[in-house]
């Protein structure tokens, strides 16, 4: 099986990268901008490459990955700040940035002669405040603006809809045959074994084919109540061990699920 690599945007303290080592991938380069980050960073990933500034990147000259995670900063969506100008605030639009990196590592992929789910990044994970959800206008514009973002990685003319007038779910997911797939779920902190109550969205795009919600959703029979916290991120990534091949992934996110909680 192929080496599973990752590039980490908005890397801040490298919990991304933390999940990957602890599971058999390889984190490659990270981009991140604030000094004491990098060097708690450059101490525990010495071979992890610093890329600098994402607004200053290319994704044509980054190195070539199999995964691309980042959590883009979350003050202009999240409910406790006060302007909450989402996605079109300085910060948290820089969420646009990690769709043109991807879309400039996969064309290079492309241009290099790969095609269909041999070209990287396959996979897409992102990580946000709740707050996205309702963020926006009209009421959570935001949120659809992501989903319809990402499926233009696969589809440039794709149109994605608000779920009028209900609002968003804490779930859900969107597949367009077996080439494309994307899904999201809320997690809780204080139901993953730590002291806090944080909730964020965990989203994870299949960009070639049809596994992303079989990676959140499908425990293959996990014993315990996820829901009420029983039952532990090892459980999980024990139970779905079987069920796919790629499975230094599946133990990968089920570690992220944990350190997500903490971020």
């Amino acid at each position: 099986m192929p080496e599973l690599t990752m590039g980490s945007l908005f890397d801040g303290i490298g919990g991304f990268p933390l999940a990957a080592v602890r599971n058999g991938i390889t984190p490659v380069w990270a981009s991140e901008i604030e000094p004491f980050p990098i060097e708690v960073t450059k101490t525990h990933f010495p071979d992890m490459v610093h890329v600098g500034d994402i607004t200053k990147l290319n994704g044509a000259d980054l190195p070539p990955v199999g995964i691309i995670c980042g959590g883009s900063p979350c003050q202009d969506c999240s409910v406790a700040s006060g302007t909450r100008a989402g996605l079109q605030g300085a910060r948290s639009g820089l969420f646009f940035e990690q769709i043109r990196i991807t879309k400039e590592l996969r064309d290079a992929d492309i241009l290099r002669g790969r095609s269909g789910q041999s070209v990287r990044p396959r996979y897409f994970c992102w990580e946000n405040v709740m707050g996205v959800f309702s963020s926006g206008t009209p009421h959570g514009e935001d949120f659809r603006i992501v989903l319809e973002s990402i499926a233009r990685l696969h589809c440039p003319t794709v149109s994605i809809p608000r779920p009028y007038p209900w609002g968003w779910k804490p779930a859900g997911a969107i597949r367009m045959g077996d080439a494309f797939s994307l899904a999201w779920r809320g997690f809780f902190a204080e139901y993953w074994t730590l002291a806090q109550r944080r909730h964020r969205i965990l989203l994870v795009a299949d960009l070639g084919g049809s596994s992303a919600e079989k990676i959140l959703f499908d425990y293959c029979g996990l014993s315990g109540d996820l829901a009420s916290g029983e039952g532990t991120w090892q459980a999980v990534a024990e139970s779905v061990r079987h069920c796919f091949t790629d499975t230094s992934w599946l133990d990968w996110l089920a570690g992220r699920q944990r350190e997500n909680g903490a971020v």
